[in-house]
């Protein structure tokens, strides 16, 4: 989002929150998108909400306990006190989940409703996974930048097999590293507790992080199955300044209740 992008057409307010990083705070339509993710997630019967921020993070704890206090689902804020990777971010949440299961997902991601409605129902861990024409067609994902997603392979019951993460993340960007028939994952699961211990085992990554679909693959490797649920829709993606414009177009006429 930092990244210079000539191409991208904000506002003064926008480029404020793209300078910052600020993501979930972008203002679209006169709103912080993270208020979109909110208001998904209780249309979705979400009720409780955890925030995994950095330690300076004023702005969302001003909006969400002050500005805009939300009435339909309670928010909690949950520091992750250095940014080393989206599996410690997890194990910020350890005390907060209270052993009970919880999704995990992006803030810069609108999902659609019915796939958060079915892993909320969903009675055992598992993910949601998109279509790359579902992703390009209902959703703002171009075809190149799927190439930095990771696929997800599927076992004969149903369960997670493997994930291939970001195949493609080095390929030129007219070369797709995807098939037609490839599910692809959009970071949005449900766990259980025994993630944690995963989190806390996993090893750095060859960029220094300790990340998420490793500790996952360390928790198949103990024996958690996942549950791969095949969401029929397309997800709002502002990782990247020239999202911003084609967000707000498609979130023109979303109603929003806090």
């Amino acid at each position: 989002m930092r990244a210079p992008d000539p191409q991208a057409h904000l506002t003064a307010d926008q480029a404020r929150a793209a300078d910052d990083g600020h993501k979930a705070m972008m203002p679209v339509n006169g709103r912080p998108f993270l208020d979109f993710v909110l208001s998904g997630l209780a249309d979705a019967g979400i009720a409780q909400v955890a925030l995994i921020v950095a330690p300076e993070h004023q702005p969302l704890l001003q909006r969400y306990t002050a500005t805009a206090r939300p009435s339909r689902l309670t928010v909690r804020f949950l520091v992750q006190p250095e940014a080393r990777g989206t599996a410690d971010a997890v194990l910020a949440a350890e005390e907060w989940t209270a052993g009970e299961p919880f999704l995990t997902m992006n803030s810069d991601n609108l999902y659609p409703r019915r796939a958060l409605e079915d892993i909320v129902g969903l009675e055992e861990p598992g993910l949601v996974v998109f279509a790359p024409g579902d992703l390009m067609r209902l959703g703002n994902i171009p075809a190149e930048r799927i190439n930095a997603f990771a696929i997800v392979r599927v076992d004969e019951h149903g369960f997670l097999g493997g994930i291939v993460e970001k195949p493609g993340s080095d390929a030129p960007a007219a070369v797709p590293a995807w098939k037609d028939d490839d599910l692809i994952s959009m970071n949005c699961w449900r766990f259980d507790a025994r993630i944690f211990s995963a989190c806390r085992d996993v090893r750095p990554s060859a960029r220094g992080e300790l990340e998420l679909p490793d500790a996952v693959a360390l928790s198949v490797q103990r024996g958690v199955r996942y549950r791969v649920l095949r969401a029929a829709g397309g997800v709002l993606d502002l990782s990247k300044r020239a999202d911003a414009a084609e967000v707000g177009r498609r979130l023109g006429d979303v109603a929003l209740r806090l």
